[in-house]
């Protein structure tokens, strides 16, 4: 039901974005905005709504400043000091956006063009002198009255989201342990007693959410080795028990994994915990490699469902699953995690 929920859904956003955007591109919608400011923002601005969706959107009549912009002059009319903005605005009753981005020591129009705006039914953008500062998309937030710029947008940041991703990590593991990990630890704890010595779980630190280590917990595939803690799994690994690689063809290895989700160290979806030597190592090497740790580490996760499991034998391999595990962050919904889980 989930899923089909999820297909139904991307598919009626797919056709609303398809209907808008041709509707846009025939002037069915165009806004007619001027610019308040003729700075590097407000040019980068201009060029963003030329060449994007924006320009079947709004049309830029032209801008104010206390002085001319002349690159910004040759592809944009200059329309003044703003002193002139009312007077401007009087005459034009189809301008019905303004985009102000003035300069601290021009901020003295800021309030009577609001002012204006507000009491004239027009709509007030303001545009954040950052394009320097910030080479990149961001997002805003507020602490109070005051916004606050972010370098993406994480729905986890959320209090309300965050529970509900813990409410369904608790019910669902909680579930799974009373009912079918008894079992599944009966009968794999037995053969890995039967045909290897040493302990049926493997324990080792890994890095999770924060950064902060924990103790994560698998089936343990391999002979007791001194190099658990450092050396990655490979495909042939003479380390790996006959049933251990079994195990691990399966993933039921990973399965222990669901006490630490009810635990909460974990979730059921997120990125996949690396132990601590890898974290150090990738950290140096793949760039915006910690931000993963934003978020719990998963028993399962958007770079899995993509084919991004098992030994990295190359260092795109992890840089790829880095981005698949940012993608996912900035992108979670349950719906999501519920796909992520069915594709598991």
């Amino acid at each position: 039901y989930f899923a089909f929920l999820f297909v139904i859904l991307s598919i009626y956003r797919i056709i609303i974005r398809e209907f808008m955007i041709a509707y846009c591109v025939k002037g069915k919608h165009r806004r007619y905005a001027v610019f308040i400011g003729g700075g590097n923002n407000m040019q980068v601005l201009y060029e963003e709504m030329e060449n994007s969706l924006a320009s079947s959107l709004y049309e830029v009549v032209g801008y104010f400043d206390i002085n001319p912009n002349e690159e910004l002059s040759s592809q944009c009319s200059y329309l003044g000091n703003p002193d002139g903005f009312s007077d401007f605005m009087s005459v034009h009753p189809g301008i019905k956006h303004v985009f102000c981005s003035l300069s601290m020591e021009e901020g003295r129009y800021n309030f009577s063009i609001m002012n204006y705006c507000e009491n004239h039914l027009l709509y007030f953008h303001g545009v954040p002198n950052v394009c320097k500062g910030f080479p990149r998309r961001i997002w805003h937030s507020m602490v109070g009255n005051m916004p606050i710029l972010n370098l993406r947008y994480e729905p986890l940041s959320k209090m309300e989201n965050r529970i509900l991703k813990r409410l369904f990590d608790i019910v669902f593991s909680g579930l799974f342990l009373v009912t079918v990990f008894p079992f599944v630890y009966l009968i794999v704890g037995s053969i890995i007693k039967l045909t290897s010595p040493g302990p049926v779980f493997f324990k080792q630190m890994r890095t999770g959410l924060n950064g902060v280590d924990f103790v994560c917990y698998k089936f343990r595939s391999m002979r007791v080795n001194d190099e658990a803690d450092s050396k990655q799994a490979t495909v042939d690994d003479p380390r790996k028990t006959k049933f251990g690689n079994f195990l691990r063809r399966s993933n039921i290895d990973e399965l222990p994994q669901f006490i630490n989700v009810f635990k909460g160290d974990m979730s059921i979806v997120g990125p996949r915990p690396h132990m601590l030597a890898h974290t150090e190592t990738y950290a140096r090497l793949i760039d915006k490699y910690m931000v993963r740790h934003f978020i719990k580490p998963g028993v399962t996760g958007w770079a899995q469902t993509h084919g991004f499991r098992g030994e990295t034998r190359e260092l795109s391999q992890m840089e790829e699953r880095v981005k698949a595990d940012i993608w996912y962050m900035e992108h979670w919904t349950m719906l999501l995690d519920i796909y992520i889980i069915y594709k598991t």
